[in-house]
């Protein structure tokens, strides 16, 4: 799966310059995880690349979709990557942006079966940032993860846009930060991130992200 990028957390980190740490080691609590974020954009849009075959699969748009059904869908493709943002965020604040016309969701489908998750913010004039990609563990592989982007960046750039963004971590698919730079994104920073473990506040069930270990005290 080449997933949403690092977003579960907040984002109000993105937007927070921090002096530059020091080299060396930092102890991090032991509830908490460390990751590193890259951020990357494209300021037009790269050259095509094919589409392999689609076996079935559909990208749809999701027009206004239920505050239920959303959430079981960024669960399937987001939980073991420890996407939880949109989990915990209250009903009323998770419709303001689902349903915003300016936010476009997409719903990758086989059989009328959500698989996959694209999400573009428009909210800020002359940008699109790539908020949520995510696809089903089945898919892993399969070239789904092509579809579902050149579906984003055809979509992204067909509106007056002059930058497309995305961030991504290290706890997300190995494979997601060269993923986006052969879709046509480029780094242009890097950031520490420290977040809660929601697997150990019941945020997410214990057994998710099983790659990632847990550390507690106890």
């Amino acid at each position: 799966m080449l997933d949403r990028t690092a977003s579960s957390r907040s984002k109000s980190s993105m937007n927070t310059e921090n002096p530059s740490l020091a080299a060396g080691y930092f102890d991090v609590p032991d509830t908490m995880l460390a990751t590193i974020v890259t951020c990357l954009e494209m300021k037009a849009k790269p050259a095509s690349r094919p589409n392999p075959p689609a076996d079935g699969l559909v990208v749809e748009r999701w027009e206004k979709p239920s505050i239920a059904d959303y959430r079981a869908l960024y669960r399937r493709v987001g939980e073991d990557w420890l996407w939880v943002s949109r989990v915990v965020m209250a009903d009323e604040a998770l419709a303001a942006i689902i349903w915003d016309p300016r936010v476009e969701i997409y719903a990758m489908t086989r059989d009328g079966e959500g698989l996959g998750l694209l999400e573009l913010d428009f909210r800020e004039p002359g940008q699109c940032e790539l908020a949520f990609f995510g696809l089903d563990q089945s898919l892993i592989g399969s070239g789904a993860g092509r579809i579902l982007m050149n579906a984003a960046i055809d979509t992204a750039w067909s509106k007056p846009i002059t930058r497309f963004w995305v961030h991504t971590c290290h706890l997300d698919h190995p494979a997601a930060l060269a993923f986006y730079q052969r879709s046509g994104f480029k780094a242009y920073k890097r950031m520490v991130e420290l977040f809660e473990d929601p697997r150990l506040t019941g945020k997410l069930r214990a057994d998710a992200a099983s790659h990632i270990p847990v550390i507690s005290a106890e």
